[in-house]
């Protein structure tokens, strides 16, 4: 079967996960996220997953949910599909599939269920329930507590509704055998397979020598020039530029990264302000980064412009249009 859903045609690109910004009191600033979301997509997103990891679905209410994503289906107007989270148990993950839908989504990231560790009849179970509750297209997010076998997988690309998954994880062994499962026991799915990682460029070549040429970049949401060099040098076999970045911008990132809990969430919106667009800080549990990475955020963002083809005269013109 094919999962024939008008969403898996149109992704494509760089996905960008924006953060979702809040005004001083706390609140959601819907006006910020409105520009956060609009900027993105006029750089060039190639689609926009809206309240997500990145985005703090974990801290948002139902209402703030809905009305972030339906600013980015206003934003996007139909240029680049929106694709919402939606978690926790299979009741309330529903519930925020049809807030979704009601919003004009294009379709879903089904995060890891709350707190729980299922066995995989469980995981499919929850899984499959939600396909089976919403009109949206599925995308299954693999990590933390939903790990899957290649079997599952089997299964879940048989799921009418479900067109995908996204890989977290890391474990390439585990995806090649789930890549090689689904070709072979589902051959008329048209399944897609997402590189999820943290900072899924790092990993980039890796991935797509397994085929699996879709990413999410958290880089984009504050570097958009930066992502974009990357997937045009990955895409078209430009090694030189990809090692060049590599080395000198991601690598140093994911560092930079790993020195703090939460940083894959919390690190990014620094960067974001450090663009000129205040965002806030993070919500508890989380917390904000320690200033001197925030400083170090901002001299690997400068030295990260300066490598980009054209050279530093460019990337620093567009440094300072950022931050205007």
């Amino acid at each position: 079967m094919t999962s024939a859903s008008p969403l898996a045609d149109r992704l494509d690109g760089v996905l960008f996960f924006p953060v979702t910004p809040y005004a001083p009191d706390g609140t959601v600033d819907l006006d910020a996220y409105r520009a956060h979301v609009r900027r993105g997509v006029d750089a060039g997103a190639g689609a926009v997953f809206a309240c997500c990891g990145t985005g703090e679905f974990h801290a948002l209410t139902p209402e703030e949910f809905a009305a972030c994503v339906g600013v980015a289906v206003e934003e996007t107007a139909g240029r680049v599909p929106v694709v919402a989270g939606a978690g926790y148990g299979t009741a309330l993950a529903a519930h925020f599939a049809r807030l979704a839908h009601e919003r004009g989504a294009d379709g879903l990231l089904a995060m890891p269920p709350y707190l729980v560790h299922a066995g995989q009849q469980g995981l499919l179970r929850h899984y499959r329930a939600l396909a089976a509750a919403t009109e949206l297209p599925v995308v299954v997010y693999q990590r933390d507590n939903a790990v899957f076998t290649p079997e599952t997988v089997v299964a879940l690309a048989r799921t009418p509704g479900v067109i995908g998954l996204k890989d977290g994880l890391g474990d390439l062994d585990l995806l090649q055998r789930i890549i090689s499962a689904v070709r072979t026991e589902a051959p008329g799915a048209d399944f897609l397979y997402f590189n999820g990682l943290p900072t899924a460029e790092l990993t980039g070549p890796a991935y797509l020598g397994l085929g699996v040429r879709l990413y999410s970049s958290a880089v984009f949401a504050f570097a958009p020039e930066i992502a974009l060099a990357f997937h045009r040098a990955l895409t078209t076999g430009d090694r030189a530029t990809v090692d060049r970045l590599t080395d000198g911008f991601y690598r140093p990132l994911v560092d930079l990264r790993n020195q703090g809990h939460g940083y894959a969430v919390s690190l990014i919106k620094a960067g974001v302000r450090l663009r000129g667009l205040d965002a806030g800080e993070v919500r508890p549990p989380l917390a904000p980064p320690d200033p001197r990475h925030v400083e170090e955020l901002r001299a690997l963002l400068d030295h990260g412009l300066t490598l980009l083809p054209g050279g530093s005269d460019g990337a620093n013109g567009a440094a300072d249009g950022a931050r205007a």
